[in-house]
């Protein structure tokens, strides 16, 4: 038996009434655009394939007409067949979106190897080389393979949980 594809099954479910694929692309917006962009915008209707979308002011309007194409094609990998086939834009007034969100924490910096130190020791400016190595060592930690531990399996006091 052929299972559907999630695109149809997105259709399926959400696609039977225009409220209904309004509240899936509601919950589709935030990856579609970016969770900042998201706050400052509002998709409020959809009717007839379009996804209308409220904005603060012309100069977003603009910005998101540029975009368009983009944003149609990330909330088509989410909806399927009931993704919009085109944008509006409504001028109107939003809530306040609050204070802009805080920047991801960053990983603490790993020891880099030693072709990275040697690289950073041909660097002559003492504070040039010191970045280079902490942004070295923030790179590489991303890619540790106890990272998942310490940051997902970690108790309140800092050590693995078991």
């Amino acid at each position: 038996m052929d299972r559907p594809r999630s695109s149809d099954l997105a259709a399926k479910l959400f696609g039977g009434k225009p409220e209904h694929t309004l509240a899936l692309l509601r919950a589709a917006w935030p990856t579609a655009v970016g969770e900042e962009l998201a706050r400052r915008t509002e998709p409020v209707a959809f009717d007839r394939g379009v996804l209308r979308v409220m904005v603060p002011d012309l100069r977003w309007q603009k910005s998101l007409l540029r975009m368009r194409g983009d944003i149609l094609s990330r909330l088509r990998r989410v909806a399927g067949r009931a993704s919009p086939h085109a944008l509006g834009f409504v001028i109107g007034t939003l809530p306040d979106p609050g204070p802009p969100l805080p920047p991801p924490a960053l990983a603490p910096p790993a020891a880099p190897p030693s072709g990275v130190v040697e690289a950073a020791r041909e660097i002559h400016d003492a504070e040039i080389s010191a970045r280079f190595l902490e942004a070295a060592g923030r790179y590489l930690a991303r890619f540790k393979p106890d990272q998942a531990a310490a940051t997902g399996g970690s108790g309140g006091d800092g050590s693995a949980k078991s």
